[in-house]
């Protein structure tokens, strides 16, 4: 209903523009024919209008419409002054180009030039009221903790999977190799499930780049286009995102933040499985993943020990834990 109303505005819209450019060439013989050039232009002109405002952010929407009526301003002071002509069809031709040209320069250099500060307000993010937009990657979706917490009430929004995003995961779900082909296979099940649990806050976005040959620049690229923060569990997609301004939300950060911590002086009680790097050191894992790296605890490798914490260390990759053998 809502897109037939859009048609019926841009065509009656493109008929009204036809219909007063006909009636200004009242001798010419092919009137008609430029009055209906002019309509469908006219018609051209708002879908493309159309198709670039739902590209845009706030604030290059609210900068686009400062500088048109700008250059509307402008184009109509240049066309009082410039413009004499005793034939209204001249005048009228010579007018339209100058306010197409003043509306287009003025809607370019606005949206290029105003500094992102004076539109604070206009950054508000998007979504389901009160969070912005989330593009999921590939590697987000195939992880499937985000189905979780997205239940869990913690991910709020609307989420965006890219129509190329689908395919790549199409792709792996069809590879030859067994583990591949299975990751493929998750990660689809996965958006199924959401979308059945979710509804509408899952969408397809059919945008695309075809200039783009990369999945990770079209994502960044997405998320600019719509205003939107990205969801992935990509180190290095993360690392390009926010090096061009766009928001990461990475799901691993998220899960290491959620480790409990254990101070200095804690005990606690951990299975060794294997051996250390250094000499008489021993290595276990708490439940969540993390690393507990024991001091003199090779001889109880395979047993569970109590140990107390010395110190801990944060890297890239995790939480490294430091203990001793419990005394």
């Amino acid at each position: 209903m809502l897109l037939a109303i859009r048609i019926g505005i841009i065509a009656f819209m493109g008929g009204i523009a036809g219909f007063l450019t006909q009636n200004l060439f009242p001798e010419t013989e092919f009137a008609y024919l430029i009055g209906a050039a002019v309509g469908v232009g006219v018609a051209v002109i708002f879908v493309a209008l159309e198709i670039w405002l739902s590209r845009r952010t706030n604030r290059q929407v609210i900068a686009g419409a400062i500088g048109l009526l700008a250059g509307l301003l402008a184009a109509a002071v240049v066309s009082s002054i410039v413009i004499v002509s005793d034939h209204p069809g001249v005048r009228y031709a010579l007018s339209l180009g100058v306010v197409v040209l003043f509306a287009y320069m003025g809607a370019t250099l606005a949206v290029r030039k105003l500094p992102a500060g004076w539109f604070k307000r206009a950054d508000l993010p998007e979504g389901d009221g009160s969070s912005a937009r989330k593009v999921l990657d590939t590697s987000v979706i195939i992880d499937g903790r985000v189905a979780d917490i997205c239940a869990a009430g913690f991910l709020e929004g609307t989420l965006l999977v890219p129509k190329f995003v689908l395919k790549e995961l199409q792709l792996i779900s069809d590879s030859s190799d067994p583990l591949r082909r299975n990751r493929g296979r998750r990660g689809l099940d996965i958006l199924n499930d959401m979308q059945k649990k979710l509804g509408d806050r899952v969408q397809i976005e059919p945008t695309d780049f075809p200039e783009l040959s990369e999945v990770d620049s079209k994502l960044v690229k997405l998320a600019m286009t719509r205003g939107a923060k990205i969801l992935t569990n990509d180190f290095n997609l993360n690392k390009v995102a926010e090096l061009q301004g766009v928001t990461v939300l990475n799901i691993n950060e998220l899960a290491n933040a959620l480790k409990p911590v254990f101070l200095s002086g804690e005990r606690m009680t951990v299975k060794l499985v294997k051996e250390g790097t250094e000499p008489g050191q021993a290595v276990g894992y708490l439940d969540d993943g993390t690393m507990v790296v024991v001091d003199r605890g090779r001889e109880n490798i395979g047993r569970e020990v109590e140990v107390t914490v010395t110190s801990h260390l944060q890297t890239s990759a995790g939480r490294m834990i430091f203990a001793r053998l419990g005394e």
